[in-house]
């Protein structure tokens, strides 16, 4: 017996289901535009194809598969429709208030910037502000554009579809458990591996797990550092050894160079004394400069082993950072982390060959560097200084200052008197250009000669007068007479007569006589006024010639 429309209708609604529900169904067949769904009812669902493509293109479900699907119609007319899309929004906020509810981490990731923070996708799109991004305050946003994110969700509002996530308080949950399980585990002398989060320019900060500890610059490297981030960039990696730690004030001091062995322990064996070595110039003072030869061992050039010849004021004018150089081992003192060098010693010493160069008695030119009271120095070659004392300007004049003579830059003439190398002196001579005159005049003159004399200076003692060849003799006041002088003293500049009366060769000295050479020059005059008896006093001859009107006055 057929049905009536109104039993039909009426079956129909018996087994309709409600519109919005969400079911579980199986798949029966994959058509062409729709996909069919048995989800327990009288007649199957129809799920449009493309909700179960891959972004491929690719289909992910097939016969037998079990699908979440929602009830979008069901009607006589059009049979019963139903969306798998919905079914998934369905159950993604499902998933999410629960998640919200348990405070469980989701997974997100960062989709693009907004006002105030990111874009993150989580299933659905959610807000992460700027300020739940990081643990410190963070200036650009950018680089965080598709990263993946573990974040909590920290508002939600199913009604309106909005979700605000947070990335801090996921940081902040895992630094705690971090930091307590540091804590509990972490000793002095533990190698430990962290991540670099800053670099400042007395060292470097390590998480080590929840907790930062410092690696000062020093215990970086047993070399020297201009700076940390010569070794090590924000976000590296690092294993370190914790040198210190303070628990209750979870401080920890880490060192980087602990781990490798100190080079200064064998530096003995590998750089014995005398040793020649190559290096780096890695700084320069005024005492000297600081040639790295290995990682964390440098030695110190003194600026007085800088050069064999030139007088430095800076070692600059010689050496310049970062230049390679040969140089000797002087010294080595591992325990004060010390090594001397020599970069001269390196190099030919030229005063050694000096004596085939000027030998004593050879004459050389050179310019005058530098006047002192003592002496001028004079350059025969580039840092080859020679010192003409101020005895051996002249063999007669009296030389007070060298500036007498010379001025500093002139060019002049000298003889090589002596050569010490060892102690780097070279002895010049300026008078023994010119033959002795000392050495002259006592060969041409003897006790008693009587010659002309020129008074240099008068003196309490006495006068010194100047004579022959520039030579001084010294004319004694008991030598003088004035009597004889009309009562006057011998003026200085004036040219008199004098006797020798005396000669000393090995001191230089002559000793002269006015009163000695007056009594010759009478005894001749009167000799020639009267022929009387050779047995006469002085005192009657000068009377004599007094007398007669013929006085040297």
């Amino acid at each position: 017996m057929e049905k009536t429309f109104e039993q039909l209708l009426e079956e129909h609604e018996q087994h309709a289901v409600a519109e919005g529900e969400l079911h579980k169904g199986t798949v029966l067949k994959i058509g062409e535009d729709d996909v069919v769904v048995d989800i327990g009812r009288k007649s199957e669902g129809l799920v449009p194809r493309r909700q179960f493509l891959n972004p491929d293109g690719t289909l992910r479900v097939r016969p037998g598969d079990i699908v979440d699907v929602v009830v979008e119609r069901d009607d006589a007319e059009h049979g019963l429709r139903l969306s798998h899309e919905r079914a998934i929004r369905i159950r993604l906020w499902d998933d999410l208030e629960k998640a919200y509810q348990e405070g469980t981490v989701v997974q997100g990731r960062i989709t693009e910037r907004v006002k105030g923070g990111l874009a993150c996708n989580i299933g659905v799109k959610a807000f992460l502000p700027g300020s739940q991004i990081e643990l410190r305050p963070l200036h650009h946003l950018e680089p965080y554009i598709g990263q993946e994110v573990r974040v909590r969700i920290i508002k939600l509002n199913k009604k309106r579809g909005n979700i605000v996530v947070s990335r801090k308080v996921v940081l902040e949950q895992e630094q705690s458990t971090q930091r307590e399980h540091t804590l509990t585990t972490l000793e002095e002398g533990q190698v430990i591996t962290g991540v670099v989060k800053n670099v400042m320019d007395y060292g470097v900060f390590v998480d080590i797990g929840g907790i930062d500890g410092l690696l000062h610059v020093t215990d970086l490297s047993w070399g020297r550092l201009g700076h940390p981030r010569e070794m090590v960039q924000a976000g590296d990696e690092i294993t370190t050894k914790v040198l210190k730690f303070d628990r209750e004030k979870m401080r920890v001091s880490l060192g980087f160079k602990q781990l490798l062995p100190d080079p200064w322990l064998d530096a003995s064996e590998r750089y014995p004394i005398g040793a020649r070595v190559k290096g780096k110039v890695v700084s320069i003072a005024e005492y000297g400069c600081f040639v790295e030869l290995e990682q964390g061992i440098e030695g110190l050039i003194h600026i007085s082993e800088l050069s064999w010849s030139k007088r430095l004021k800076h070692p600059s004018k010689v050496v310049e950072v970062g230049q390679e150089l040969e140089a000797i081992v002087l010294e080595v003192h591992p325990k004060e982390r010390r090594i001397s060098l020599s970069l001269r010693q390196a190099q030919s010493n030229p005063w050694e060959q000096l004596h085939e160069r000027y030998a004593p008695g050879s004459v050389v030119e050179g310019r005058v560097r530098n006047l002192t009271d003592f002496g001028a120095f004079v350059e025969i070659e580039e840092g080859i200084d020679g010192l003409v004392h101020i005895s051996d300007f002249s063999w007669t004049k009296r030389v007070k200052h060298p500036s007498e003579v010379l001025k500093k830059g002139d060019k002049v003439r000298a003889k090589v008197l002596s050569i010490d190398s060892e102690n780097r002196r070279l002895s010049l001579g300026l008078r023994q250009l010119e033959p002795d005159a000392w050495e002259n005049f006592f060969s041409t003159r003897q006790l008693g000669d009587v010659l002309p004399g020129r008074v240099a200076r008068v003196v309490s003692f006495g006068a010194f007068v100047e004579i022959e060849g520039g030579i001084e003799g010294l004319c004694h006041n008991s030598e003088i007479h004035s009597e004889l002088l009309g009562g006057r003293g011998l003026e200085p500049g004036r040219e008199y007569e004098f006797k020798i009366i005396k000669l000393n060769p090995a001191e230089k000295k002559v000793g002269l006589s006015l009163r000695a050479a007056l009594n010759e020059a009478d005894r001749t005059d009167i000799a020639a006024y009267s022929p009387g008896p050779a047995t006469s006093t002085i005192e009657e001859m000068v009377s004599f010639k007094r007398a007669s009107g013929d006085s040297n006055d």
